[in-house]
């Protein structure tokens, strides 16, 4: 028996998160005054007020998604059942994963998390691109789909989250994208969203910011984890300081394999996951995995 600890990524933001953990605990209030001080900007104001046209913006939502996840480590871990035996983050998520594993402090990973939204958004500047969410097709048919869009159109497309069987998640050029939509849907795909995203994130069209991230990486400080986190490119557990940096730098451009990381961890004997932040969907997402693991939400609303 054990429990996994769980961090959001993009797609979980929404106005008013963290203001209940701001109001009722020092540690947390503590946690948002030092990233408005750090970032030199009233993030906190955006997460307790928004606009929500400001949290979808990449550059703002992953720090704010970030501080509002750390805030609710710092309260969570006080808890006397809160004993984490593994911890995993959901792309972006990842860096609030490494903070609860002591990897990195909460102000390197933020000033990391600032710059990789930064740059993200850069590289969407540069190399426009989308993403669409595609429901009910397995993994090995969209990656043949991903194969023959980009064989056609000469632009690339590829799965950037395999985030639980029959969700996953395409990026890539426009013109690629489309294309393997319409070859989606006579695969027989149940449903194919287009997300509200103006960034290929996980994809190749990031390799433009790639050196610049991965020289942030290696200049930044990093610790042994102090458990392990399961890393969404290998989907094994990330126990040294050459594991973490090699994890940051290939995240950028590589598929989440969310899927094969939470399969990593029941098969380990989890079977308790706590998702702490914003939201519940990766504990939606572990449901569809194993519907008797304990599923607890513990974060701006629980």
């Amino acid at each position: 028996m054990s429990t996994v600890f769980l961090f959001p990524g993009q797609g979980s933001q929404h106005v008013g998160m963290g203001s209940d953990l701001y109001d009722r605990s020092p540690s947390a209030h503590a946690v948002f005054d030092q990233a408005d001080e750090q970032l030199g900007y009233a993030l906190s104001t955006i997460c307790f007020e928004g606009s929500e046209e400001a949290l979808l913006q990449t550059a703002v939502q992953q720090p704010a998604i970030f501080t509002v996840s750390v805030a609710a480590w710092q309260e969570v871990k006080a808890q006397e059942w809160a004993t984490p035996h593994y911890t995993a983050g959901h792309s972006a998520g990842e860096f609030a994963a490494l903070v609860a594993a002591e990897a990195i402090t909460f102000s390197d990973g933020l000033e990391l998390i600032r710059r990789r939204g930064e740059l993200m958004k850069t590289a969407g500047e540069i190399n426009p691109g989308a993403m669409s969410a595609i429901l009910a097709l397995d993994a090995k048919t969209i990656h043949s789909i991903c194969q023959q869009a980009s064989e056609q159109t000469g632009q690339p497309v590829q799965i950037a989250n395999d985030n639980c069987p029959g969700q996953l998640v395409i990026s890539g050029n426009k013109t690629a994208l489309t294309m393997a939509e319409t070859l989606a849907k006579e695969a027989g795909a149940r449903k194919i969203v287009r997300l509200p995203i103006s960034i290929a994130a996980h994809s190749v069209l990031m390799e433009i910011v790639a050196d610049e991230f991965g020289e942030l990486v290696r200049s930044t400080a990093v610790s042994p984890p102090t458990l392990p986190i399961i890393g969404n490119v290998t989907a094994k557990p990330l126990r040294t300081v050459k594991d973490v940096r090699a994890e940051l730098t290939a995240q950028l451009t590589s598929s989440i394999a969310w899927t094969n990381s939470m399969h990593y961890l029941l098969a380990q004997g989890a079977d308790s996951f706590v998702e702490v932040g914003p939201g519940k969907t990766l504990l939606g997402l572990i449901k569809r995995l194993d519907r008797k693991t304990k599923r607890i939400k513990f974060g701006e609303d629980g």
